[in-house]
């Protein structure tokens, strides 16, 4: 068992500091790849389903109906900035 003044020894706690450092790093890292992933996911469906509608089967989209302006406006107004239609035409 550990006592206080074993705790108290300077380098025991920059020891724990260092492994717990190492722990938070690689978790927060972890957590970026996966909020990465599921953005690239989603960006990809939001295209597939812009593509499907636009397109309705036809082989090229007919982009003259202002649909894709209207839906970058409201998704902006939803969600904020990175849905402009630029932006998702690309």
């Amino acid at each position: 068992m550990t006592t206080n003044t074993e705790l108290q020894d300077p380098k025991r706690i920059e020891l724990l500091f260092e492994q717990i450092t190492a722990l938070i790093e690689q978790s927060r890292q972890r957590i970026a790849t996966a909020v990465n992933v599921a953005e690239v996911h989603t960006k990809y469906q939001i295209g597939q389903y812009i593509v499907e509608e636009e397109q309705q089967g036809k082989t090229r989209a007919e982009y003259g109906k202002g649909q894709l302006q209207e839906l970058a406006k409201i998704l902006t107004l939803e969600f904020g900035k990175g849905f402009d239609d630029r932006r998702l035409r690309d």
